[in-house]
């Protein structure tokens, strides 16, 4: 069965919905009249003003919530707020990640790995999204298909790692890969008809890529709204198969 073909009344979750990506998804699903409700995270009040004006233009749709993925006690409590309201979740997608900020970038080399950037790529790129698998799992539980997806990169793939450097993150990507392919055969087990998919979406025109998009081919950097729409479309053609699988925007299979 392609879950897209059961998608119907469906109760959405987007966790990292200030920008980027994740903001897109909250953009495309407002449109889609198979999402009854959504649920979108956001970390900062003052990064998410765009998020906030489209809840109070959407307010029986949509619903913003503040939660900081490294701290498991703001996970439980947002998924309790939730459960009061709808029953079931049908869609979750993880877009929080980190990739540089105001204070660290990306290593080029061994000299500059630093034990607390990398504890702090770890806590964010792999460690919140095992832990909303954690907990996610009584909203998942249901008899309809669902699927939670993260969104990984596909420097993760220790198979096509080439060119070595941005020790950081690539690990903590590949980190979150194996979590959520260790994760998909539990709730295969627990909760059958939940898909769990780590996806990359290319390189996209986003805060995050912005400093390293010099070498970029044009027709390679994409914009937010085509990241999305790819990736919903991959999303809505994934099987019962394949849950636990690693893919890149155009549906292929990334290596491990």
């Amino acid at each position: 069965m392609v879950f897209g073909n059961t998608l119907n009344s469906a109760n959405a979750l987007i966790v990292g919905a200030s920008q980027g990506i994740g903001f897109g998804f909250v953009k495309k699903l407002l449109t889609d009249s198979r999402i009854n409700q959504i649920y979108a995270t956001y970390r900062q009040l003052e990064s998410a003003e765009e998020l906030i004006t489209l809840e109070k233009q959407y307010p029986h749709k949509l619903t913003c919530l503040s939660l900081d993925i490294i701290e498991e006690s703001q996970i439980t409590q947002v998924l309790q707020r939730i459960k009061v309201e709808v029953k079931k979740l049908h869609l979750v997608i993880n877009s929080v990640g980190i990739l540089h900020d105001d204070t660290f970038q990306p290593e080029k080399s061994l000299k500059q790995i630093n034990s607390e950037n990398l504890l702090r790529y770890f806590q964010i790129n792999s460690i919140g999204s095992i832990l909303l698998a954690k907990h996610l799992l009584p909203l998942l539980r249901h008899s309809e298909y669902s699927v939670f997806a993260s969104i990984s990169a596909k420097l993760a793939s220790i198979g096509d790692n080439k060119i070595g450097g941005w020790y950081g993150y690539r690990a903590s990507k590949t980190a979150l890969n194996m979590f959520m392919r260790t994760a998909a055969i539990e709730y295969s087990r627990n909760c059958p008809q939940t898909l769990i998919v780590t996806l990359h979406p290319g390189t996209t025109d986003t805060r995050l890529s912005r400093p390293f998009q010099r070498n970029v081919p044009p027709e390679k950097l994409f914009s937010v709204e085509r990241s999305v729409e790819q990736l919903l479309t991959v999303i809505e053609q994934l099987e019962q198969g394949d849950s636990g699988k690693f893919f890149s925007w155009d549906g292929s299979e990334l290596p491990w």
